[in-house]
């Protein structure tokens, strides 16, 4: 494929790259009608090439999520972050055509395991492996590159998982910049996904990194009860998770009613309970009363540990710490010279299309 760009130059030191360029958006660049996708958990490929997530579009709306994404995974690079291997644009006699291309992820996604019967379900190690991992990913995203970005969709269909069913966040073109110094909120259109948006962005427009982590604490209740955040085929009482476990407060006896049956009751009840609080603490009301993410990991893995206090470790808070270690960023001023190429690039084919 002529068009095709490989991201040959990107190298395995653990050393951190410049913060990523997003572009803004607007209420049309965020269309999901416009998008035609291939799922980016789909296991239906062979296992032999990667993961394909293609975009077609017969307009430009869909143009500026696809370089958002391009720019920002062609730059940044940690263990919980899929990885972009090549990207490809043409606009050609079918119009405007978007390939990515990210690294294969052979068991699908985090959603596809909690709430598709036909997949195995998720042992309770696992979801806490899965959900540390996560809240790594989104700790690297809000504070440790030059500039904050917010992830702006973080759910469940897209925490997907590699052969270890070690976790990576995707799709990250609803991505974009935090505010700069001396502004508290980014002022933008409404983008994401119901159930899992907070409802002071939604009210308001004001965009901060408190916004993921409340979608953050979204899906931890969702690895506990095993419901989607919204099942409108359930009594009407229940069809809002948030709204149902409030029912069955964490220190409550009745608390364990909203545990996920498929666990077969193999999970450690205080263990619950604590994650129950954490993920309430990310759903306070109040935007700037909820933790940042790095004390949400620093909690999980505090959880993890008293919870192993009797056992020996898990392999999940293991992983973690070699994680921490060895992937330790090291804030540079400036990009390499192969990020600034593939950035001149882009520029190169944003113009070319109209951008």
């Amino acid at each position: 494929m002529k068009c095709f760009h490989h991201f040959k130059d990107r190298v395995k030191s653990r050393v951190q790259k410049s913060a990523p360029i997003l572009k803004n958006q607007n209420k049309s660049d965020t269309s999901e009608a416009e998008r035609v996708t291939k799922s980016s958990g789909s296991g239906s490929l062979p296992r032999t090439i990667p993961e394909i997530y293609e975009e077609k579009a017969q307009n430009l709306r869909g143009h500026k999520q696809w370089v958002a994404e391009v720019q920002f995974l062609g730059v940044v690079e940690h263990p919980n972050l899929v990885k972009l291997i090549g990207y490809c644009a043409m606009d050609g006699e079918r119009g405007i055509q978007r390939l990515l291309v990210y690294e294969y992820m052979p068991n699908k996604s985090l959603e596809d395991h909690l709430f598709n019967k036909a997949h195995s379900a998720l042992s309770w190690d696992r979801r806490l492996q899965i959900m540390l991992g996560a809240a790594q990913g989104l700790a690297y995203l809000h504070e440790e590159l030059e500039i904050q970005v917010i992830y702006r969709d973080f759910k469940s269909s897209n925490v997907l998982l590699d052969e270890e069913f070690k976790p990576k966040l995707s799709d990250f073109g609803l991505a974009r910049e935090g505010p700069t110094p001396g502004h508290t909120h980014v002022s933008t259109a409404v983008v994401g996904t119901y159930g899992y948006a907070a409802p002071d962005y939604i009210e308001t427009g004001h965009l901060t990194s408190k916004s993921d982590v409340w979608s953050f604490g979204v899906v931890l209740y969702e690895i506990l009860t095993g419901r989607r955040s919204l099942e409108r085929d359930r009594p009407r009482s229940e069809q809002k998770m948030l709204d149902w476990v409030k029912q069955y407060p964490a220190d409550s006896r009745k608390f364990g009613m909203i545990m996920d049956p498929r666990l077969e009751n193999q999970y450690s009840l205080s263990a619950a309970r604590k994650i129950a609080k954490l993920a309430d603490s990310c759903l306070v009301k109040s935007a700037k009363d909820r933790p940042k993410m790095s004390k949400v990991v620093e909690s999980f893995k505090q959880i993890v540990q008293v919870e192993n206090a009797e056992s020996p470790p898990t392999k999940y808070l293991e992983d973690a710490e070699d994680n921490a270690v060895e992937e330790k960023p090291v804030k540079e001023k400036g990009a390499s010279e192969s990020a600034k190429r593939r950035i001149a690039h882009l520029a190169k084919i944003s113009e070319n299309l109209g951008e």
